[in-house]
C-alpha cells in the first residue's frame, strides 16, 4: 500500500484528481472527483461554476481528505481509470499545484 492511501487515527489521506464532470440535474455544476492512488477509495467535490472568481478556475489536483470523507469505488473497470488518471497527475503535477 502506497504511504499517500494510508492514515493513522486523525490523520488524512492524499487524494489525486482523476475526473471533472458536468451535474446531470445542475448545468452551473462541475463534479471533481478525486482518488487515493490505489484507485480503491474517491472523494467527491461539487462547485457552482459561479464559485469560480477572476480570470482563472483554479482547481487542486490534490488535496488531503479525512478517511470517513472517502468512498469506496467497487467497479474494477473505475479503479483502473482512477489509478491510471492518478498516476498521470502525481508524475506531472506537485501536489499543492492547481489547474
Amino acid at each position: 500500500m502506497d504511504s499517500d492511501e494510508t492514515a493513522a487515527a486523525g490523520e488524512s489521506v492524499r487524494v489525486w484528481l482523476v475526473e471533472r464532470t458536468y451535474g446531470d440535474d445542475e448545468q452551473n455544476m462541475i463534479i471533481l472527483t478525486y482518488a487515493t492512488p490505489d484507485g480503491r477509495r474517491e472523494f467527491r467535490k461539487e462547485r457552482a461554476l459561479t464559485s469560480y472568481t477572476g480570470d482563472h478556475r483554479e482547481t487542486p489536483v490534490s488535496m488531503p481528505v479525512d478517511p470517513d470523507n472517502l468512498g469506496t469505488v467497487d467497479d474494477a473497470a473505475t479503479r483502473e481509470r482512477y489509478v491510471t488518471e492518478a498516476e498521470r497527475m502525481r508524475e506531472k503535477h506537485a501536489p499543492d499545484e492547481t489547474l
